[in-house]
């Protein structure tokens, strides 16, 4: 494996398959998965030992930030289907069957982008996870979530207003 100087599980391939076996594995794990799902901040997601293993193994493709990942490992264990045909942002902006209004509204997808802390993100990405019911694109998750600054929310506004322009 190739060290980088910072982690993007969209583009590293490494990290993204270290990240996805690690969440397919808590299926196979299942105490683990209900640990995590329990933690109701990112901080008590530290205390559990399936995130820490997560950690290990990432640090050896690129630098983790502990925090930012544990808020990362947090968030996966909600989620039951890897769906990688769109980025996250474009899947809250899709209808549930056919129809015309997005899982996510454009109120809500607001607020979203409103959050500055990160204790207030982890409740509201795993509300999120819920509304579309659990099959998120991962790799596209974990970058914004890891991520969450000015840049990812921006580039989430254009993919959520690109696939749902109606959305007031």
């Amino acid at each position: 494996m190739k060290q980088v100087n910072y982690i993007s599980f969209m583009n590293n391939p490494d990290a993204r398959s270290v990240l996805i076996e690690w969440w397919a594995g808590l299926d196979h794990a299942r105490g683990d998965r209900a640990a995590l799902r329990r933690c109701r901040s990112a901080q008590e997601v530290a205390f559990i030992p399936a995130f820490h293993r997560l950690r290990q193994d990432l640090s050896g493709v690129a630098p983790v930030d502990a925090g930012k990942l544990a808020m990362v490992a947090g968030t996966l264990s909600h989620i039951r289907k890897n769906d990688f045909s769109l980025r996250f942002a474009q899947q809250m902006a899709t209808s549930k069957d056919g129809g015309d209004r997005a899982r996510v509204s454009g109120l809500r997808f607001r607020r979203l982008l409103k959050i500055e802390e990160r204790d207030d993100l982890y409740g509201a990405m795993i509300r999120i996870v819920r509304l579309l019911d659990g099959s998120v694109n991962i790799a596209s998750l974990a970058d914004g979530v890891y991520w969450w600054n000015e840049r990812t929310k921006n580039n989430w506004a254009f993919d959520y207003y690109d696939k749902a322009p109606k959305e007031p």
